[in-house]
């Protein structure tokens, strides 16, 4: 289970889906999404240029 959850902030620049070494992230219709594959390594909180990942 993620620690990490992407808010409504999110832009869907799609930089963190990028940077997700576990392929976690999805889109949905408004933002992206971390899934149960999310291995709370921190690196897409890091990359996310709006902070919307808290």
């Amino acid at each position: 289970m993620s620690i990490f959850i992407i808010t409504s902030e999110c832009v869907k620049c799609g930089i963190c889906v990028d940077v997700c070494p576990a392929n976690a992230i999805i889109e949905s219709d408004e933002q992206y999404v971390i899934t149960d594959a999310c291995i709370s390594c921190g690196k897409c909180k890091d990359a996310c240029p709006i902070d919307a990942i808290k």
